[in-house]
């Protein structure tokens, strides 16, 4: 018997939505190291081509950069066809495109008596079309993604799916009730998925990072003048038992897991990677 590796991974084609971003270029280049050939998939084409080649060049693999708007299922189906063509067919997706908006965001963490005569900075002054958004980037950009890039796999009856939710979708944090209402939409739709797609070979998983800065949450978590945590951020990391905020890296090791034949008798789960996060009660 041959020792447990990810060496299955050598050759598969891997979609990476979000995959130029912060987290998503880190997951990304830890496929391409594992041999994969990736495809990232960007709304800005450039960045996504620039990304591309910089793994490229470290890894040795096969990375392109692909524009796609993943809430526009006729751009998603191009890519497809660029995809399919310069890469093959296509055996694992990993849906990374996220993100969250100020417009989505209430200014207030709770409600007190003296917002009673000004409610724009609580839960109703939210932007409907800022909720709408957020929400829909978050949900229906896994969506949809996954209706088109899995098509290959129901022809190979084999493939993986990987989602990516969030710690927000198991105990939402004050502020941001779109992107933590997207996110556990996303874990109800990963389960769904997996029992539906089972008996074709399909498998869809999904991980829930913790507290990781990027370039969606940062202006709630950090001070912009000085650069240092914000309340907030300061707040998350004092209930992280790691005492930190997770480094894009963290995600590499549960991504190819989950993406690997090691991983072959699961499905339907969802992973936190959250430095301890959800085992802590704050006391």
């Amino acid at each position: 018997m041959s020792p447990l590796s990810f060496n299955d991974l050598k050759g598969k084609v891997c979609v990476i939505t979000g995959g130029s971003g912060v987290l998503g270029s880190a997951m990304s280049k830890a496929i391409a190291m594992a041999g994969s050939k990736v495809a990232i998939i960007g709304t800005n084409k450039e960045k996504a081509e620039r990304i591309a080649a910089e793994i490229a060049n470290e890894s040795g693999a096969t990375v392109i950069g692909v524009q796609a708007d993943v809430l526009d299922k006729a751009s998603l189906e191009s890519a497809k066809v660029t995809i399919n063509s310069k890469l093959g067919e296509i055996d694992i997706l990993i849906n990374g495109a996220g993100g969250n908006s100020p417009q989505a965001t209430t200014k207030v963490e709770q409600m007190l008596e003296e917002n009673l005569d000004n409610l724009e900075d609580t839960f109703y002054g939210l932007e409907i079309e800022g909720f709408d958004k957020v929400f829909a980037l978050n949900f229906k950009g896994t969506l949809l993604p996954t209706m088109v890039f899995t098509k290959d796999m129901l022809k190979k009856k084999k493939g993986v799916v990987l989602n990516v939710s969030s710690m927000n979708s198991y105990k939402p944090l004050t502020k941001i009730p779109a992107y933590s209402a997207a996110k556990a939409s996303v874990n109800n739709f990963t389960e769904w998925l997996s029992v539906h797609l089972a008996k074709v070979g399909i498998r869809v998983n999904a991980i829930a990072p913790g507290f990781f800065i990027t370039n969606q949450n940062r202006f709630l978590v950090t001070d912009e003048k000085t650069g240092n945590y914000s309340p907030r951020g300061q707040k998350i990391v004092n209930n992280t038992p790691m005492g930190k905020f997770g480094e894009p890296k963290d995600l590499q090791g549960a991504t190819l897991f989950l993406i690997s034949d090691i991983s072959n008798f699961i499905t339907g789960i969802v992973i936190p990677v959250d430095g301890g996060f959800s085992a802590f009660g704050g006391v």
